[in-house]
């Protein structure tokens, strides 16, 4: 579906910036409104839950003509994976309980939101170029 596509690309973008700009400081340009709506708390809650289930929806719907699944897995594993990220570290902020599972989770999504967030952007980006590529 076409709004799936849409959203995908929409949500691996805002998303993938948020994770990377998340520690830059403000250098007076053009993104520095975006930066700063994107560092409240609770609107990183509702892009990691929205970018992670756009990620999951992605695998399962097609655009027509392409094939199931795999025509869309790397802009669907990178909005699940920015999506995670994005609820990783909002949970780390808010919570005291802490688990073995999650001090892994950590370590590999938010230790490294800003290759995350760079992954999620670049596929956005290629995803919106390229439309009918296999895996993009």
């Amino acid at each position: 579906m076409i709004q799936f596509y849409l959203l995908s690309v929409v949500m691996n973008l805002v998303a993938g910036y948020a994770l990377f700009s998340s520690d830059t400081e403000s250098k007076g340009g053009i993104l520095d409104g975006v930066r700063e709506f994107t560092r409240d708390q609770t609107i990183r809650l509702i892009m990691g839950i929205l970018t992670f289930i756009v990620g999951f929806f992605k695998l399962l719907t097609v655009m027509r003509g392409d094939i199931p699944v795999v025509g869309d897995l790397l802009p669907s594993l990178a909005g699940m994976a920015a999506g995670i990220s994005l609820l990783l570290e909002f949970y780390r902020s808010n919570a005291n309980v802490t688990t073995d599972t999650l001090d892994k989770l950590d370590r590999v999504f938010v230790a490294n939101r800003r290759i995350v967030g760079i992954v999620a952007m670049s596929s956005a980006l290629v995803h919106f170029l390229f439309a009918n590529v296999l895996f993009l």
